[in-house]
């Protein structure tokens, strides 16, 4: 296994380490949004939305363009719009019984921010650009796939050079990030890098300059990353540390999956989590002290993954 780069991916428990990745991930996601500030909150920050970029890259194949790109809008708008939904709905009683307005509270006119998404989505619907931008960088990414299966072939610098300078130029000139686009090019980096890592022999010599490299990002010595914002610290670096830290997670997950059930469980349930969690630390925080609401977050949405999945129907629409 240690000369055969992630070939692991291609055995059999290759779904279980992908799922223990995930949950690894989706807890450094809901540990940042419990701490919101400090050295926790940076450490995690330095990689946790690369990881999830990364894993999408590695699970990419070229498909038909037009075929896929239909059934990623519908399966991914779709339960983005219903989560949204019923966020705001929840929105409209909770907080008039708290005695304050919602946040969404002048109809019809907040309905171009809703439609906007991204950066104009805050508080409890913070984490709702993540999904949109994963969508379009996974179509874009596909048709580039389609031309270059191969992420080793060298036309691929065609595409990634432009992209690169892209992500570091346009967010340094706007934060204003309908539906999350603004990160797309340097989601696009992440996802060839993902699909490149399987095609790469793993050299055990790797673990120390990963290793430091990960160690500079999660111990603060670089700039974390903000991607919603297109803020990736210092060029080059601070997103080579995120890189490294979840690349490491992956062999750590695979060692982990015969034994990590519990991961696995929470990274299949990864999507709700991810749309619920900030909407239950906002709402939580006045009452529950930070552990409890990291329990919460992580636990009431898989609780309610668990229902969704009972239903056939709800798994096809939310799901």
């Amino acid at each position: 296994m240690e000369n055969r780069g992630l070939a692991y991916q291609h055995a059999p428990q290759r779904l279980d380490w992908v799922d223990v990745a995930r949950g690894i991930g989706i807890i450094a996601v809901v540990v940042g949004h419990v701490w919101t500030r400090g050295a926790l909150r940076d450490g995690m920050y330095s990689f946790h939305m690369p990881l999830f970029f990364l894993l999408s890259g590695m699970l990419s194949r070229p498909h038909p363009v037009g075929p896929f790109t239909r059934r990623q809008l519908v399966s991914q708008m779709r339960p983005y719009a219903i989560f949204l939904a019923l966020l705001i709905l929840a929105d409209q009683v909770i907080e008039p019984a708290k005695g304050n307005l919602p946040i969404f509270h002048q109809w019809p006119r907040d309905l171009l921010p809703i439609l906007l998404g991204g950066y104009w989505l805050r508080g409890p619907y913070t984490i709702f650009w993540f999904v949109p931008c994963l969508m379009m960088a996974r179509i874009l990414f596909n048709f580039a796939l389609n031309r270059w299966p191969d992420p080793r072939d060298r036309r691929w610098a065609l595409l990634l050079i432009p992209m690169l300078l892209l992500a570091y130029g346009i967010g340094r000139a706007t934060q204003a990030s309908p539906l999350g686009l603004l990160s797309v090019p340097m989601a696009m980096i992440l996802l060839w890098v993902g699909a490149l890592w399987p095609r790469l022999h793993w050299r055990n010599r790797w673990i120390a300059p990963l290793g430091l490299l990960a160690l500079a990002g999660l111990a603060g010595w670089l700039p974390t990353l903000n991607m919603k914002a297109a803020d990736y610290g210092w060029p080059l670096l601070s997103i080579a540390s995120g890189i490294a830290t979840s690349l490491l997670l992956f062999r750590l997950s695979a060692r982990l999956a015969p034994v990590a059930a519990p991961l696995a469980a929470l990274g299949r349930a990864s999507l709700v989590i991810m749309y619920l969690h900030v909407a239950l630390i906002h709402y939580g925080t006045p009452y529950l002290a930070r552990p409890w609401l990291l329990v919460l977050a992580l636990l009431a949405p898989f609780a309610l993954w668990h229902l969704i999945r009972l239903s056939p129907r709800l798994s096809r629409w939310m799901l």
